[in-house]
């Protein structure tokens, strides 16, 4: 079943305390339902001219189309990155009951 209304953003932070700070501000305000935090990603990129390589802490955000908008302002607001990632990726398949976890726990 397409599934639209359920979206993935994946955002990389400096480190795991500030993705945890990130995390738990946008949960907590209902902007997503869930928020997963891989440390010790290494990513590899081009900034200002110089190709840098760091290691980030990447977030998986679980959250809805509706939402979309208002965390992607609060996590540049958090963000210590003058350019932060927000990349937002459609659900087109899920688990039904974890989908309507997602969409109820993101409603004010």
């Amino acid at each position: 079943m397409h599934n639209p209304e359920v979206l993935v953003v994946l955002v990389n932070a400096s480190s795991e305390d500030e993705a945890l700070r990130i995390a738990r501000a946008v949960v907590d305000e209902r902007l997503a339902a869930s928020a997963n935090l891989i440390p010790n990603v290494r990513s590899i990129y081009r900034w200002k001219g110089s190709v840098e390589d760091e290691l980030e802490t990447t977030m998986v955000i679980k959250t809805v189309p509706g939402r979309l908008q208002a965390l992607t302002r609060r996590i540049v607001d958090l963000h210590s990155y003058d350019v932060p990632e927000v990349i937002a990726l459609s659900v087109i398949r899920g688990h039904e009951p974890y989908l309507n976890w997602v969409r109820k726990n993101t409603t004010s």
